[in-house]
């Protein structure tokens, strides 16, 4: 007579460690490229404050009536338009982050391959 396996069931304080250790991974992969970011240059002093307009800047009028819904003047909102995206990858956050996803799914891998050679040996008896 054989008995049906029953898996062995994780706790509750397991599963919230688990979540928790999770969060804190998506949180601090999130986080790091900030904290590990080079501090910007301080902005260079003008000399004369020029008067920009809307048009200057590329905005029609609804994009006008959007900034000002926000809260903005063409001035407070030159340096936001002008200031275009740093789309550059830099080589060490990149490391980090493959290191860290490599050495998850390597532990993951591990885990599994145990509790995978666990449930063999329940299961058809070594």
């Amino acid at each position: 007579m054989t008995t049906d396996y029953v898996p062995p069931v994780q706790k509750g304080f397991g599963q919230l460690v688990d979540s928790v250790f999770l969060l804190l991974l998506v949180y601090c992969s999130l986080l790091a490229p900030l904290l590990l970011k080079a501090p910007d240059k301080p902005p260079e002093a003008q000399t004369a404050k020029t008067q920009v307009s809307w048009r200057e800047l590329g905005q029609n009028p609804a994009m006008e009536a959007q900034w000002r819904k926000l809260g903005y003047t063409a001035e407070q909102a030159k340096p936001i338009i002008t200031t275009r995206f740093d789309y550059q990858i830099e080589p060490v956050s990149l490391i980090v982050t493959a290191l860290v996803i490599v050495g998850y799914f390597g532990f993951v891998l591990r885990v599994s391959d145990r509790q995978y050679r666990q449930v063999i040996a329940e299961k058809f008896g070594e």
